[in-house]
């Protein structure tokens, strides 16, 4: 609040409002990051597309490591919970931060294209864990292995084809509404705008792709944690 004289005596609401968005985005951005790679870790235990007909075999029958798909299935879904929770709160501190930017295009495409990485999350995990979750909960014999890779096929194009790449549009609008309202240092935008195109074109099916989107939202968290925004924030 500024007094008579022109001092400043205490925060001012703005502050707060903005402190109090950044440390909810922040807090929720961590645990989205700690529950999806979580839950990545425990859900590919399920053999891989190349592996041969004996592994998806020996997998479903042994009934030990479907177990930690089957875990990780419950995970996942409170990944994506947080994850639209960090969304949401982002969304509001930059509303706070520039009241007008609800008008420009990357504030709705970042809306659209996290509820899309988390819906292809929820569709692709739920593929993928399919058998698993069927050997756990049903006594009704297990699908052949060509039906349980097809299964994990449909899985992974949900997640590396689409999701990732829904992924790297909510880097691109995050940053770029971050990064215009100050949240962001330059360098940090450039090198977001960098991994954010690496996703875009990325072919790979490797799992360590998708831990490049929760690695940035942690960064990102950490700097709204540890540097929130004031009333001087553009």
């Amino acid at each position: 609040m500024t007094t008579t004289d022109g001092t400043t005596d205490g925060p001012t609401t703005a502050d707060a409002r903005g402190a109090g968005h950044a440390r909810m985005a922040g807090v929720s951005g961590v645990v989205f990051a700690l529950l999806f790679t979580a839950g990545l870790v425990l859900v590919h235990q399920v053999p891989g597309l190349s592996a041969p007909d004996s592994d998806y075999v020996a997998f479903y029958t042994a009934g030990s490591r479907d177990v930690l798909v089957a875990l990780g299935l419950y995970i996942v879904p409170f990944a994506g919970i947080a994850g639209l929770w960090h969304m949401i709160a982002t969304r509001t501190l930059l509303q706070v931060l520039r009241p007008g930017s609800w008008s420009q295009i990357p504030h709705w495409l970042q809306l659209a294209s996290g509820v899309l990485f988390v819906g292809t999350l929820f569709t692709g995990a739920a593929a993928v864990g399919a058998v698993a979750l069927l050997s756990q909960l049903s006594p009704a014999p297990l699908p052949p292995p060509d039906v349980a890779r097809a299964l994990s096929a449909v899985g992974y194009a949900m997640v590396f084809v689409y999701g990732v790449r829904a992924a790297g549009m909510y880097m691109i609008t995050t940053t770029r509404l971050a990064w215009t309202a100050g949240l962001l240092p330059r360098w940090v935008a450039a090198l977001s705008y960098v991994i954010a195109a690496f996703l875009l074109v990325s072919v790979t099916y490797h799992p360590g792709i998708l831990l490049v989107f929760p690695a940035w939202v942690l960064a990102v968290s950490i700097l709204l944690l540890v540097r929130p925004p004031t009333e001087g924030t553009p």
